[in-house]
């Protein structure tokens, strides 16, 4: 789920958005034009870097957590338990997945 609570992503500005995932929850390897600011609200957000999603390399961000990551920085992520997030950033932004049959936006 995602709720855009200032801004617009898409936009040129100042954003924030809140995603909710289930547990477990995987978020394949994918880059963002503009530096991605995630602070933890509830849950285990579990962060890795690199264009292959590699479980042993997850670090767990937990409650009250925060992270950066540099624009055009290939990532991964998955939730352990229920997980909230914010995501704070100036746009436009926008989310390219390494591989593009991993977008389910073109499902």
């Amino acid at each position: 789920q995602i709720a855009v609570l200032e801004g617009d992503p898409t936009a040129n500005g100042t954003f924030t958005i809140r995603l909710k995932f289930p547990n477990g929850y995987k978020i394949p390897p994918h880059t963002h034009p503009t530096v991605e600011n995630v602070t933890v609200l509830s849950g285990t957000f579990r962060a890795g870097m690199g264009t292959t999603f590699d479980a042993s390399k997850l670090n767990d961000v937990g409650r009250d957590g925060f992270i950066s990551v540099p624009a055009e920085h290939a990532h991964y992520a998955m939730a352990r338990g229920e997980t909230v997030v914010q995501v704070h950033g100036v746009g436009p932004t926008d989310l390219t997945f390494v591989n593009p049959t991993d977008d389910p936006r073109k499902k």
